[in-house]
């Protein structure tokens, strides 16, 4: 018994020696499916692939055509697109784009701009990586700076913390470029 007692208020003693060094803040594991994509199939005057796991929610605006959310319901999150018909606005619109994307410069760490062009299909473009605690950290456009002008924007329907989406982040960067990679204009 008393080897018992003896051990016990030496376990104590040693046990509440230590130093509480408080636990890192975790995330939830997040399960990413397989990339998978599938042609678009509406009436709209391009078309490319996208992302099986995503849905097309297409939006109505007052004197806009073609505007739409690619929306991945697993991750909370939607791309949202619009489509402009370039009428001698081109530098106007290019603009406006740009000015979209460097309003969050306030909160970004770092802002790429990665060209994209393929000359085959006449489509040319920049992908935006917008790094940091931003309200969009993907933006696109692409154009083929005579007739069509098209503009996505990646939005997290929630408050961004760039440790926690920075998984679902790289996951649709890469059904990003595949869109981009696979987008051509039907007229």
């Amino acid at each position: 018994m008393q080897r018992v007692l003896i051990v016990a208020i030496t376990l104590f003693f040693v046990a509440c020696g230590q130093n509480y060094t408080p636990k890192p803040y975790g995330y939830f594991r997040v399960y990413l499916p397989a990339h998978e994509y599938r042609m678009l199939d509406k009436e709209m005057p391009f078309r490319f692939e996208y992302s099986n796991a995503a849905s097309i929610v297409e939006r109505t605006q007052l004197h806009e055509k073609y505007w739409f959310d690619l929306t991945y319901p697993q991750f909370n999150v939607a791309l949202h697109v619009s489509y402009k018909t370039i009428n001698g606005n081109f530098r106007e619109l290019t603009e406006d784009a740009r000015r979209f994307v460097y309003k969050h410069s306030i909160k970004a760490d770092n802002i790429s701009e990665l060209a994209f062009s393929n000359n085959e299909k006449n489509v040319h473009g920049i992908l935006y990586d917008l790094k940091g605690n931003t309200a969009s950290n993907l933006q696109f456009t692409l154009t083929d700076s005579t007739r069509h002008f098209l503009r996505g924007a990646l939005y997290f329907d929630n408050v961004p913390n760039k440790d926690s989406i920075a998984p679902i982040v790289e996951y649709i960067r890469y059904d990003m470029a595949r869109l981009m990679e696979s987008f051509e204009w039907k007229k």
